[in-house]
């Protein structure tokens, strides 16, 4: 059976690119040596042009032309003087000529007595006259300026370049170009390698199509996921976050590239998110979520790249745990008060077998009572069987901790609008919150006062405990924000907001006539609607 053939390797994103810089730098260096070239070429041909006037001009101006022309041979006076001239200036010619074109001196003195070649221009009118012309010489450039008497144009002089100087000039002048070029071009090709070089550790020698499918798969997964994910730089800065979390932390659009601390999270999750050391399902409370967060450091290659931070939406599932909590709690009450029953009862068997008959009697008739007057104070107090129940345990198990619980006010079970669930989260966190407040002190007391009726239901729990400092009343119900070390009971208050806020209701927290905290929650119902 044939194999299929193995995908060829494709050429890494970093040698395309290293390949296109340095055509384009070669390209460019040519470039723009050629064009210097041709500069440097213009501004010999210009120098050569101004020269050759300044040198005509000169020899115009010079009185010894205008004695040489009155006298009967001006070429004998002049010929020299236009050598000597030429000489000393480096120029090709000097030609000193009448009005009639007729040469008084060249270079060749068999050309002497000869007409002039070449365009004159406008100086035989007086004005200054340069071409670029095919003379006996050869081609060259070349002025004409008038020689003046008082005003008038009697002479002509001619000074001429041949382009042979000029072009080598110019050769003399690429070496310098060249070599400028060539340095150019080397600085290019480093500059081409370094970028190359640190492109391709940072796109890991991969080919630009596999960059396009590890993105294109990085996006598909981030989008079915069912996790919250935000990964976080070094600098505590978010890089990458998918829709999960943006719903879950309820951040904005623009979260990419922004700090996690200016973010309003809480702060536990943000030390978390920032911190050295793995938090491994870490539960906060954010809004109307209870999360389960994990973070951990991010390494590439043995370096640290930042943070990974995944989130999991536990709302339901805590809520289901703590109507799990309750009827665990309410079942240890009961085994306790079943074990206590057995004692009891093991007391009221040996006081008959000691012919105690009639003590026995009244002690059994003592904790009848007392076990009614218990379950008739709370069931009195709260007709709805879920909360009398937790009501039940709670003082239960506050008798088994040495704490006196007690319980007051009025809930009337067929006009309550808020589900028994929330009711259970509200005040099984805040006696939880209660005990643990007191089970140190040497005064253990609770009250817990509950109002409830179809307009809402207000729910009082007061302990002597150490109360909450005035520092941290308006700490003790921000998300996630707990005093207590970690897990567990650390998010009962947090709940208790998050239930208050989803009712529209209030938590508020003060001092108790106990010596420590009352809290205050008030969950109205259901507004009515305008009959109108």
């Amino acid at each position: 059976m044939p194999t299929a053939p193995a995908r060829r390797r494709e050429s890494p994103v970093a040698r395309q690119i290293l390949l296109l810089q340095v055509l384009v730098v070669l390209v460019l260096v040519v470039v723009a040596t050629g064009l210097a070239a041709l500069d440097a070429r213009r501004d010999t041909r210009d120098s050569a042009r101004d020269e050759a006037v300044t040198v005509a001009v000169s020899v115009a101006d010079s009185p010894a032309v205008l004695e040489a022309l009155d006298t009967a041979d001006p070429s004998a006076t002049l010929q020299p003087f236009a050598e000597a001239v030429r000489a000393d200036t480096a120029v090709d010619f000097v030609v000193v000529m009448g009005l009639d074109r007729r040469r008084y001196t060249h270079p060749t003195e068999s050309l002497i007595g000869e007409k002039f070649v070449g365009d004159l221009g406008g100086a035989p009118q007086g004005e200054v006259f340069t071409q670029e012309y095919v003379g006996t010489l050869g081609r060259s450039i070349r002025s004409v300026v008038p020689v003046l008497d008082d005003g008038t144009v009697v002479a002509l002089v001619s000074v001429g370049i041949t382009l042979t100087r000029v072009d080598e000039q110019l050769r003399r002048d690429l070496p310098g170009i060249l070599v400028a070029g060539l340095g150019a071009l080397a600085v290019g090709l480093v500059g081409a390698w370094l970028i190359s070089r640190r492109l391709r550790r940072q796109t890991h020698g991969l080919g630009e199509r596999e960059i396009t499918r590890m993105y294109e798969y990085y996006r598909a997964v981030l989008a079915a996921v069912r996790e919250g994910l935000v990964l976080v730089d070094t600098h505590g800065e978010v890089q990458l976050v998918n829709d999960e979390a943006r719903r879950l932390l309820h951040l904005p659009e623009d979260v990419v590239g922004r700090s996690l601390a200016e973010l309003g999270l809480p702060p536990g999750l943000v030390a978390a998110a920032v911190g050295d050391t793995p938090q491994p399902d870490t539960i906060y409370v954010l809004g109307e979520h209870v999360l389960l967060i994990s973070s951990a450091p991010a390494f590439w290659e043995g370096d640290e790249v930042g943070a990974v931070v995944t989130l999991r939406d536990r709302t339901e599932l805590q809520s289901v745990t703590g109507e799990l909590d309750v009827v665990r709690g309410l079942t240890d009450s009961l085994r306790a008060q079943n074990h206590e029953a057995a004692n009891r009862l093991h007391t009221v068997v040996s006081l008959i077998e000691m012919g105690r008959s009639e003590r026995a009697v009244d002690f059994a008739t003592e904790e009848l009572r007392f076990a009614q007057e218990l379950a008739d104070q709370v069931v009195g107090a709260v007709q709805e069987p879920v909360l009398a129940a937790l009501l039940l345990g709670k003082t239960a198990e506050a008798a088994e901790r040495g704490i006196d619980l007690v319980v007051g006010g009025e809930v009337v079970a067929e006009e309550l609008t808020v589900r028994p669930r929330e009711l259970v989260t509200v005040l099984g966190n805040l006696v939880d919150n209660a005990m643990d407040a007191v089970s140190e002190q040497s005064d253990r007391r609770i009250v817990v006062h509950v109002e409830g009726d179809a307009e809402g239901i207000t729910i009082v729990v007061e302990d002597s405990g150490t109360g909450v400092r005035p520092e941290d009343a308006e700490r003790v119900l921000e998300h996630g924000w707990s005093s207590k070390a970690n897990g567990g009971r650390g998010i009962g208050l947090a709940l208790v907001g998050q239930v208050a806020r989803q009712h529209g209701g209030s938590v508020e927290v003060e001092a108790s006539d106990l010596g420590g905290a009352r809290f205050t929650v008030t969950l109205p119902g259901p507004r009515s609607e305008d009959p109108r």
